[in-house]
């Protein structure tokens, strides 16, 4: 009987839920929950493609003043300064040399992501579908001709369980309404209600992302861009009402303070825990989002710097979207493809304290630099960035029970060596030869409490 209480309540609680009505402003859609799918993911892979690949070339600038906001070298923004609209033959040479299908084991399933999210549209305003609303300037009429966007999406939901994201542009460099719509002071804005605001409908009843990350925002906001009347559409009758997630670029008013999670700038990663779902989006390439033929190998993150971003995104609440930029036949650069393998092979042996994972009562160590937790049920996972010396750790946050064991991931279960230490716990490692994971290590705590007095410890 009790049992039949607990599903009638719970059936009461779901219909409720389905009842839920956002209006259009944001106090509104702030109260929408955030999906427990995006929270569990933790990681996404962002690709950018498009027809900046074709020219695939950054121009780096130390004042900036070749691109808006210091974009000199970032390889999507090339068509900023040498006009797009004037020079649309190249274009022709944007293709795919493969299906779709035939990419996606080693660029999304090997690596450990959860979810993808490519670029639908840019800045330049060239479609990845055949939008109604973009007349020969898409991928069917001009360069691949072929649907990119609904390739992909068929590709992933029939050979992956990852979920499928677009990112969109609401602004467009040369679109002449878009200026007039500028010239104006955006007390008009026809280039949102025949442009914009169209395609973000077209994209979600046609190929049904279930993440929207919203760019191009910063030169106006949320009203002109009419983005509480899409959004309350989205989650009220849209089909994918009750998984979607959307990002804060919204308007310059929405930035970092509203949607599904914030993402506020690019690469961002606050080092502490938010109040707030976020994401870190962030790029192999430190320079570019676009691929780049004439980037260097100094200028790509190490596998290090790359889980060191993981590691600290993770602990402090955040997701964390590394993008990749193809080549103009959709190929990857042999050092993106590397550092996604390398990814994968280290999220295998320790994705256990990333996924699903929750950030502990301390995010980082008190006392020992380069270690980060999470935590997952009734363990903790520490993070270790940096072999310690003489294979000995002290954790400062950490404080032992009776109970306490601590094995590091990968090793079978085994058993290290732990005592009380003056200022913590002290973990004695196995040699490194005789350890499986690469470039950092993680350690399963369980029986373990938080220092009470790990505030007294700061470094």
């Amino acid at each position: 009987m009790a049992a039949l209480c607990q599903l009638l309540l719970l059936t009461l609680a779901i219909g409720l839920g389905s009842c839920v009505r956002y209006e259009a402003d944001w106090d509104s859609l702030d109260t929408r929950p955030l999906p427990t799918w995006y929270d569990d993911a933790k990681i996404g892979i962002f690709i950018h493609w498009g027809i900046f690949s074709v020219p695939s070339y950054g121009l780096p600038d130390d004042d900036g003043s070749r691109y808006p906001g210091g974009q000199g070298a970032v390889g999507e923004w090339f068509w900023k300064r040498w006009n797009v609209i004037e020079a649309r033959s190249p274009f022709f040479s944007f293709r795919l040399e493969q299906t779709i299908s035939q990419y996606i084991f080693i660029y999304f399933f090997l690596p450990g992501a959860k979810y993808i999210v490519l670029t639908s549209k840019h800045h330049e305003g060239y479609t990845l579908w055949p939008s109604k609303y973009s007349w020969n300037w898409n991928s069917m009429d001009v360069g691949a001709k072929r649907d990119i966007v609904g390739e992909l999406a068929k590709a992933i939901r029939n050979n992956t369980d990852l979920t499928f994201g677009l990112y969109h542009s609401l602004y467009e460099w040369f679109h002449p309404m878009y200026l007039e719509d500028k010239a104006n002071n955006f007390q008009t804005n026809e280039f949102v209600l025949t442009k914009t605001l169209p395609e973000l409908y077209e994209i979600v009843n046609e190929y049904g992302p279930e993440v929207i990350f919203s760019d191009g925002d910063w030169e106006s906001d949320s009203t002109y861009f009419n983005s509480t009347i899409f959004l309350a559409w989205l989650f009220n009758d849209s089909p994918v009402k009750d998984t979607i997630v959307v990002n804060d670029r919204w308007g310059k008013d929405a930035t970092c303070k509203h949607g599904s999670y914030l993402t506020c700038t690019d690469r961002y990663n606050p080092g502490t825990l938010q109040s707030q779902k976020w994401e870190n989006a962030l790029t192999f390439d430190r320079y570019s989002w676009g691929f780049r033929r004439n980037a260097n190998m100094d200028d790509y993150l190490s596998i290090e710097d790359t889980l060191e971003q993981l590691i600290s995104t993770i602990s402090c609440g955040g997701n964390m979207l590394i993008n990749i930029g193809p080549t103009k036949e959709g190929m990857l650069p042999a050092i993106m493809e590397e550092r996604l393998l390398q990814m994968g092979e280290w999220l295998d042996i320790n994705g256990e304290g990333i996924y699903a994972s929750k950030p502990w009562t301390h995010q980082n160590d008190t006392l020992t630099p380069g270690v980060w937790y999470t935590s997952k049920n009734d363990k903790v996972y520490a993070f270790v960035l940096d072999w310690p010396a003489g294979s000995k750790l002290v954790l400062g946050s950490v404080k032992s029970t009776e109970t306490t064991s601590v094995t590091i991931l990968g090793q079978n279960g085994e058993t290290l060596k732990v005592v009380e230490a003056g200022n913590g716990l002290e973990v004695t490692f196995p040699p490194m030869s005789q350890v499986k994971s690469k470039w950092s290590w993680v350690l399963e705590l369980t029986g373990v409490q938080a220092n009470p007095r790990a505030h007294q410890l700061w470094r």
